[in-house]
């Protein structure tokens, strides 16, 4: 019975977290539809047979469906919630029908509406840290190094205590927490240091070591260490102003931190075991919860950021595919051939079976995973 009520737990948190930020993402291509005079027949959160649902008296067809792994919405013109255009449809269109359509609507306006879901997610994350910044605190703690650990790769560098780290490589560093996000990225990679050191600048170089760590679910990344530590964090609240500005950096950093993650990963110097599926993301869900509305709400600023990321992807069925097609039809002068769209969306469609399978695998063989559900069904 308790694992059968840890199970509940962690699949409720998981229908909520991810339909939070799946409805922000639709929202956005629904609210700039609507804006271009787009008619939407149907806004959907998840997949297959309704569940539940309402009409609106624009006649938008507002439903939940029973697989809850996305969303989409679908214009007038679409055949289906890919946004292909339905051609037979099209052809019988009267002139008022096509001023209503998708698909009969100028490049920019189209690109216009497929872009906004992945913007919507970007500011529904700067939101939530905005939010967080001003009600609870950004942590923040002076780039000064507390304590360097023996046969460190710091002390091998020359770092001393109360050395204060003002820059690594070109990137300015103005709290320890940005030292970690940079090093944990580079192991094995020589890090040009800028120090102060009794009120002088000196040059270090430091080659972070390879360290393995195990998060709590059982699961072993690879990071860089540097062997610096600081006392305790500290959070300092922030206006609205200057939060909504460390808001757009941070998002902007953790951007730039996923898409470093995944070039190793596809260069080969990290493990693609780190890729996480929809278990992952309700497991985690389900501690996020457990450990209080902040973390909870910075779980949802990274699935936010994740989300509208990976569709901007070229892959075509997502978002990026869409906005790809669309940079072709600029170029060319004339859209891509029907043909040509249906295998690349074939091909699109096939990647993100096969990487969803691939994820769901590595999801199972995670020994926090494995642990849940042998307590669960054993």
């Amino acid at each position: 019975m308790e694992s059968l009520m840890g199970f509940a737990h962690h699949l409720g948190w998981f229908l909520v977290v991810l339909g939070i930020v799946v409805f922000f993402h639709e929202l956005g291509h629904y609210a700039v539809a609507r804006s271009c005079g787009v008619r939407v027949d149907i806004f959907s959160i998840g997949f297959g047979r309704e569940i539940f649902g309402f009409t609106d008296s624009s006649g938008t067809r507002w439903k939940v469906g029973i697989i809850p792994l996305g969303g989409y919405v679908k214009f007038f013109g679409d055949a289906g919630f890919a946004s292909d255009q339905d051609t037979v449809l099209s052809q019988k269109m009267s002139e008022e029908e096509r001023k209503i359509s998708f698909h009969h609507k100028g490049l920019a306006q189209k690109t216009a509406i497929v872009s906004a879901g992945p913007i919507a997610n970007f500011v529904l994350a700067i939101a939530i840290l905005t939010s967080i910044f001003v009600m609870y605190g950004q942590p923040h703690t002076p780039p000064v190094i507390g304590t360097v650990m023996e046969d460190s790769a710091a002390a091998a560098a020359g770092l001393q205590i109360g050395d204060t780290i003002v820059k690594i490589n070109q990137t300015r560093i103005d709290r320890f927490e940005e030292i970690r996000d940079i090093v944990i990225f580079k192991p094995e990679q020589t890090l040009d240091l800028l120090v102060i050191r009794d009120g002088l600048e000196i040059k270090l170089r430091a080659t972070p070591q390879l360290s393995e760590f195990t998060d709590n679910l059982g699961n072993v990344h690879q990071i860089g260490l540097l062997g610096i530590s600081v006392g305790a964090q500290e959070y300092q609240k922030l206006m609205v102003g200057p939060a909504l500005i460390a808001a757009i950096r941070e998002t902007y950093a953790w951007i730039e931190r996923t898409l470093l993650g995944l070039g190793q990963i596809i260069a080969g110097t990290r493990s693609a075991q780190e890729l996480g599926g929809p278990i992952l993301i309700a497991q985690l869900a389900g501690d996020q919860a457990a450990n209080g509305p902040l973390s909870f709400f910075n779980f949802i600023f990274i699935l936010s950021v994740t989300l509208g990321l990976i569709n901007l992807f070229p892959i075509p069925v997502l978002d990026g595919g869409h906005l790809l097609f669309y940079a072709l039809e600029a170029i060319r002068g004339r859209p891509l051939g029907e043909r040509a769209q249906e295998y690349a969306n074939f091909v699109g469609l096939a990647f993100i079976v096969s990487l969803m399978v691939f994820t769901i695998v590595n999801d199972l063989s995670r020994p926090g995973v494995a642990r849940f559900f042998s307590s669960l069904f054993g």
